[in-house]
């Protein structure tokens, strides 16, 4: 069988399995071989469920041969490894959660089992989802399959590595500062954070409550939007689930963009964005403006804020959800403990990573009494004021664009060692989430042999108008890479 059909995308490979050119045993047994070939050099999968994935596959193509398909069955896709999945261990790449396996499916994998899609492992990523290069994983870091010395981005690193080197056809990630969009970007492929209610959180491991949302990653935007069609649902076990207003994502998918109004706000051009990706960005704008879009530029001047925002309350939120893991009610226990008080210091300490503990104690410190009005509460004062200023520019605008990161994929190694130059990568997507926004990145450009992006942001339930936008950009652009793997 030829190495081009791990690169084709779900449309094509519905097409081949309705028509039965090809059976979802088949399918799924040639990306699980690809993967288990390459693996040892990316590390992009902790663990594949090949036998689970088996089982599944040949339940798919009986509901193929009596023509009970929906547009994912028989579709081999990788799992994030913070998405619960019953009796397959779920780690969030942790040393205190190795060994974990969940009694219960999180809402979005129910979605795609009743779809019948195979699941065919879960993917490596920062640790508890916290970085952005994938380094921080108790498994070891992951690398970019299109330049085996560059970072493939985070947190969702593993699962944009396995998508762009053929090791699944499309994955789950989890986004709070732009763990989606960022890798999308690193690695060239289609990432996105859908508003935020959209897609259930049950079951994904918590990071920042108020920021965290499941998104896919694919090799196409129709592809996306049908992917987001199946997981998304309102949930009675979130809290926060919406009922979205429409039946499809990709409703618009082939509407002209003609007389839409596009925000092109000025701060995200940011001191320091690499050239390479500024002419990216900027030749992009020039296309979607010959489409007939009405580009103008805008002012978003709380943007420069919302990094400060991000990392007052994401490890607010952190420090909270993750005091669970004591080792006693939740977490890995230590061997060597003399009383219960020791026992929780040695669990945390032998289980939690380095990034982990500097965000547990930069968000126990910001909530802290005596600090909490100084930091935290105002923090959640200026995020507000970032809502209302993006409403404000909805009033006027269909969509806002910017380059997903100010640059490409960096070195290994390069910033792991500087947390702010490391934060620096989520400039342009965090304020997505600190507005509850949806975004997504498609590719746009080669710098130095590398992917760039670009970042379409919509208003809250714009999410047909981002794949719309999207759609129509992939169409005239057609930017693909291959892996060198």
């Amino acid at each position: 069988m030829s190495d081009e059909i791990l690169y084709k995308n779900i449309s094509e490979l519905r097409n081949m399995l309705d028509k039965e050119i090809i059976s979802s045993v088949e399918l799924t047994q040639e990306f699980l071989n690809r993967s288990k070939k390459i693996n040892p050099e990316i590390n992009s999968v902790i663990s594949h469920t090949e036998e689970y994935a088996m089982k599944s596959a040949r339940e798919a193509d009986m509901a193929i041969k009596d023509q009970k398909t929906k547009f994912l069955t028989g579709i081999p896709v990788m799992i994030k490894d913070n998405i619960s999945t019953k009796n397959i261990e779920t780690t969030a790449a942790s040393k205190i959660l190795n060994g974990y396996i969940p009694p219960y499916d999180a809402t979005v994998i129910k979605n795609l089992l009743n779809d019948k899609a195979i699941i065919c492992g879960k993917t490596n990523l920062d640790e508890f989802a916290m970085g952005s290069s994938t380094e921080n994983s108790s498994f070891g870091a992951v690398k970019n399959p299109l330049d085996l010395s560059k970072v493939p981005g985070g947190s969702s690193g593993g699962s944009a590595a396995s998508v762009a080197a053929g090791q699944c056809v499309f994955a789950l990630g989890s986004d709070t500062g732009g763990s989606i969009r960022q890798p999308a970007s690193f690695c060239g492929v289609i990432g996105m954070k859908p508003t935020y209610g959209l897609v259930s959180r049950f079951g994904l491991i918590a990071f920042g409550s108020s920021l965290d949302q499941i998104g896919p990653l694919s090799r196409s935007v129709e592809d996306c939007a049908n992917i987001l069609n199946s997981i998304s649902s309102f949930d009675q076990k979130d809290l926060t689930s919406l009922r979205r207003p429409f039946n499809n994502f990709g409703e618009k998918i082939g509407e002209s963009i003609e007389g839409l109004k596009i925000g092109i706000p000025k701060e995200y051009l940011v001191e320091g964005i690499e050239s390479g990706v500024r002419i990216a960005y900027e030749n992009s704008l020039k296309e979607l403006e010959k489409s007939g879009a009405i580009l103008e530029e805008i002012s978003l001047p709380l943007s420069e804020y919302a990094l400060a925002v991000y990392y007052i309350i994401a490890p607010a939120e952190a420090s909270s959800n993750l005091s669970r893991y004591d080792g006693i009610k939740y977490g890995k226990s230590t061997d060597i403990a003399k009383n219960s008080i020791e026992h929780t210091l040695r669990s945390r300490g032998e289980g939690f990573g380095n990034e982990v503990k500097r965000r547990i104690l930069l968000g126990t410190y910001v909530l802290s009494a005596g600090y909490y009005d100084a930091y935290y509460l105002k923090a959640q004062k200026v995020r507000t004021l970032i809502r209302e200023e993006f409403q404000k520019a909805f009033n006027k605008f269909d969509a806002i664009i910017t380059p997903t990161t100010p640059n490409v994929a960096f070195n290994l190694d390069e910033k792991i060692n500087s947390p702010y130059q490391m934060y620096l990568n989520d400039v342009c997507t965090i304020p997505v989430n600190i507005a509850g926004l949806p975004a997504i990145s498609i590719p746009n450009g080669i710098d130095n042999n590398l992917p760039t992006g670009l970042h379409i942001i919509g208003p809250r339930m714009g999410d047909q108008t981002v794949i719309q936008i999207a759609h129509h950009y992939e169409k005239i652009s057609q930017w693909k890479i291959k892996p060198k793997i």
